[in-house]
Parts: C-alpha cells; structure tokens; sequence
C-alpha cells in the first residue's frame, strides 16, 4: 500500500511541477506584454506592479479555466467548446460582444465540407441511438 501512496506523490509533484512551469511561462509572457504596453504609452512602470499583474492573470486565468469546464460539465460534456468560452464572459457584455463575433467569423471561414460532415456524424449518431 505504501506504493500506491507513493505513486500518487510523484504525480502530485508532476502536476505540480507542470503547473509551475506553466505559471512560469505565462508570467513571463504577461510581464512582456506589460512592459511593451507601457513603452508604446510611453509609461514606465514598476516591477513591482507589472509582476502584480502578471500574478492577476494568472489567477483569473486560472479560474475562467474552471469556470469554462464546469460549464462543460454542466451541459454533459467532457470537452469544451466554444459556447462554453462565451458563457464565461457572460459578465462582460463587450467581451460576450467580441467571441460571439469571432465564433460567427470562425464558423463562416470553415470549409463547406468540414460542416456537413459534422452534420451527417449528429444524424448518424442520432440514428444509432
């Protein structure tokens, strides 16, 4: 028993270890982006308050993932989709405004074929039932 217990540590610290290196490379990528709005508005920010934003992001990055999946699981799904991604930003009525567009936009741009075969596969999956 000592061994299940151990395995569940190792992957523990991989997640966990995954997760930081995740963190990592987002907070970097926040702080770049800070950085570079700041010098296009001919700011300076401090370090300070371009790593407290860069944690911010991280944070509600985190927590529309777990919004977005509930959401998911909610409807019965186990993957989402993009209508999950809208609901999450149901508090925000320009951002709801910009990916309902964009899913509009995507959807338009997909090929002809790619959409009937989607709708052939809920027929056929329907028939089967």
């Amino acid at each position: 028993m000592e061994g299940v217990g151990g395995a569940g540590e190792v992957e523990k610290r991989e997640i966990n270890s995954k997760t930081q290196v995740l963190r990592d490379r987002f907070r970097l990528k926040a702080i770049s982006i800070a950085e570079a709005e700041a010098k296009r508005n001919g700011m300076d920010a401090s370090e300070v308050v371009v790593a407290c934003i860069a944690d911010l992001a991280f944070k509600y990055a985190e927590q529309l993932a777990k919004d977005v999946e509930l959401f998911a699981q909610h409807a019965n799904r186990k993957s989402v989709n993009m209508e999950d991604v809208i609901l999450s930003a149901h508090r925000n009525e320009h951002l709801s405004t910009l990916l309902r567009t964009f899913s509009i936009d995507l959807k338009t741009k997909e090929p002809q074929s790619e959409r009937r075969r989607k709708k052939a596969t809920k027929k056929e999956d329907q028939a089967t039932i």
